[in-house]
């Protein structure tokens, strides 16, 4: 009997262990097959320089969002296995082992083995709902996913492409600086030889510790924009990483399109919405199985059992019968789960009204700064130009003694100005470019196609 009821509890507990290890429901077929970067992931290569798709690759397999996404669709797939497990029969096993003491009866041992078999047959549809609600729930997980690789894809070409425009207004700020070295040598010149007054070269000095300062405070900027890349490829600020030079050119407008039909893009690519969407379904067999605990359950039951008594004595007892549970009174418990399950679907209706205003709106925004930086592009190139050729006539003038230091410095300044708004619009070209195609939900390796 001991031997029976130990091969009971090992029965058990393998079936817990099974369950651990295996998909018996196979709800792993109900997610798509794991994107690229979570099958081809290998450790990022840092003695190698890496390029823009290398390090959108590096982000999305190490940023910790992916990885918590992913997890996330994987445990609503596992929710969807708690309500399929709804349509299988349980089976469940009983046992114990009691020791009896009596003064005036037989002592000994009483054990008790039982099996019991239990089926819903039917409960109005709570159990279909319980089950359509899982589903949507993990659709709103994948689609929720998707949304967040393209916000970690998004993450990295800012990041990439900050870095670059910070070490581009570094090197301006440096030769800016040494313009302004030579701006205070060519007045120190003109004062020795008697040709300009100190105020000259004291407007010098200053001009020159101002770009100082503009290159020390460009120094930081690079510094924060490597810790900021570092921290999006889920790797410490301070490690270091070699990149490979992007290939930069001033942007032409064959981007541009219908405004309307972008939007109208959007409302159907973006992952946000369709997990908005699906959040409304979830919410809809919620209210269906709220409203089923109206109504009764038919199940099926069957048990066995066999018990021995300290008379040495054996009992073999079995049962099978239909059951039908009918909730009464429930202290309008049903009531309120089914208020609160349609206040939440309104609420989900609503949320998606708004997602679908905000996404729209955003498309707009993006794409209407898109267009300005591209004039921008174009037109503080021709400003670097006339502000360099400014620079150098004036820098000429005044060493030939016909100019001022106000127009040189004016002139110095203006061309500094320039060369960081020329960086600055290019770089936050391609920024936007990659924003314009996250607001449409469309931002994927072919956005950043052509770069190293």
């Amino acid at each position: 009997m001991r031997l029976r009821f130990m091969g009971c509890m090992v029965l058990g507990m393998i079936s817990v262990l099974v369950a651990e290890e295996f998909d018996p429901l196979d709800t792993k077929s109900l997610l798509p097959k794991q994107q690229a970067t979570f099958v081809t992931c290998t450790t990022t290569d840092l003695t190698k320089s890496l390029g823009l798709s290398d390090v959108v690759m590096a982000a999305l397999c190490n940023n910790p969002q992916t990885k918590i996404a992913w997890q996330t669709s994987l445990y609503q797939a596992a929710q969807v296995g708690v309500s399929r497990s709804a349509y299988l029969p349980t089976l469940s096993a009983t046992g114990s082992v009691l020791r009896s003491e009596s003064s005036e009866t037989k002592s000994g041992n009483q054990e008790n083995i039982g099996v019991t078999l239990s089926y819903l047959l039917y409960d109005f549809g709570k159990r279909d709902a319980t089950y359509d609600n899982a589903r949507a729930l993990l659709d709103v997980a994948l689609f929720s996913e998707n949304g967040t690789i393209q916000s970690v894809f998004l993450s990295a070409i800012q990041a990439y492409y900050t870095l670059f425009g910070s070490n581009a207004s570094l090197e301006a700020s440096r030769e800016a600086e040494r313009s302004a070295l030579e701006s205070l040598n060519a007045a120190k010149t003109r004062y020795n030889v008697g040709a300009a007054t100190p105020a000259d070269t004291l407007q010098a000095q200053t001009a020159y510790s101002q770009a100082m300062l503009n290159r020390i405070q460009a120094e930081g900027s690079v510094k924060s924009a490597q810790g900021e890349l570092a921290s999006v490829l889920g790797m410490m600020p301070d490690t270091t990483i070699g990149l490979q030079n992007p290939l930069l050119a001033i942007p032409s407008d064959t981007f541009e399109k219908n405004i309307r039909a972008l939007m109208e893009e959007a409302q159907r690519l973006r992952p946000d919405l369709m997990a908005a969407s699906a959040k409304i379904k979830a919410a809809e067999a919620n209210v269906k199985a709220a409203k089923a605990d109206h109504m009764p359950t038919f199940s099926l039951s069957a048990t066995s059992g066999h018990t021995d008594t300290v008379f040495n004595t054996s009992q073999r007892t079995s049962s099978i019968g239909l059951y039908v549970s009918i909730p009464i009174f429930t202290g309008f418990n049903t009531k309120y789960k089914v208020q609160a399950a349609q206040q939440q679907l309104k609420i989900n209706e609503a949320e998606y009204e708004k997602l679908t205003q905000d996404a729209s709106l955003e498309v707009y925004k993006t794409y209407q700064t898109l267009v300005s930086e591209t004039q921008a592009t174009r037109t503080s190139s021709d400003l670097v130009a006339s502000a360099q050729a400014s620079y150098d006539l004036s820098l000429g003038r005044y060493k030939a003694g016909v100019g001022t230091i106000l127009d040189l410095l004016t002139a110095q300044s203006a061309l500094a100005s320039a060369k960081q708004q020329h960086i600055q619009s290019l770089y936050n070209w391609y920024i936007t470019k990659a924003s314009l195609a996250k607001a449409m939900g469309s931002l994927d390796f072919s956005t950043i196609k052509g770069q190293p």
